[in-house]
């Protein structure tokens, strides 16, 4: 494999996460098919949490259910360190910083984790086949009522979760 074959890898990788974390913070589940391969696995270790599934469709029904109409998230993903293995193989590793708010909970969860990937090359597509985290810190706080929101894409896009009684 050549160097510049390599790099045009990354750079797609690199694309690959991208669009995961905006699927997931614009409840835009449809762009999961394209990229999780179908036999993905995830083992996501917080301070208050662990996520461990496996399964394309599972796992996309799980975060549908996650990101509903009642939260609010941004996440983003620095420092990539990204190592092609084979023409069809390749792991890296990301800094996450992320936000979530849950307003049926009426909490905010804060922090950063280190994700560690392997991604498979599919009909020249790179997917996620495994994807886990470690959190480095996390913070859970109670949502300010001086915090006014103007805008939640979620409220509109998410899927519509029933006012608990």
């Amino acid at each position: 494999m050549d160097k510049l074959q390599k790099l045009i890898d990354i750079e797609e990788i690199k694309n690959l996460k991208h669009r995961y974390f905006r699927a997931i913070d614009m409840a835009d589940f449809d762009l999961l098919d394209n990229v999780f391969s179908k036999d993905i696995t995830i083992d996501y270790r917080g301070g208050t949490y662990r996520w461990e599934s496996e399964g394309k469709e599972t796992i996309k029904e799980s975060l549908k259910y996650a990101f509903h109409n009642k939260t609010a998230a941004m996440h983003t993903a620095h420092h990539p360190e990204i190592e092609i293995l084979s023409e069809a193989e390749a792991q890296g590793k990301w800094y996450l910083q992320d936000i979530f708010y849950n307003f049926d909970l009426g909490s905010v969860t804060q922090g950063t984790a280190l994700y560690e990937d392997k991604y498979i090359k599919d009909n020249d597509q790179w997917l996620i086949q495994h994807s886990e985290y470690d959190r480095i810190w996390e913070q859970v706080s109670p949502i300010s009522p001086d915090d006014k929101f103007t805008t939640i894409l979620l409220k509109e896009k998410g899927i519509q979760k029933k006012d608990q009684v």
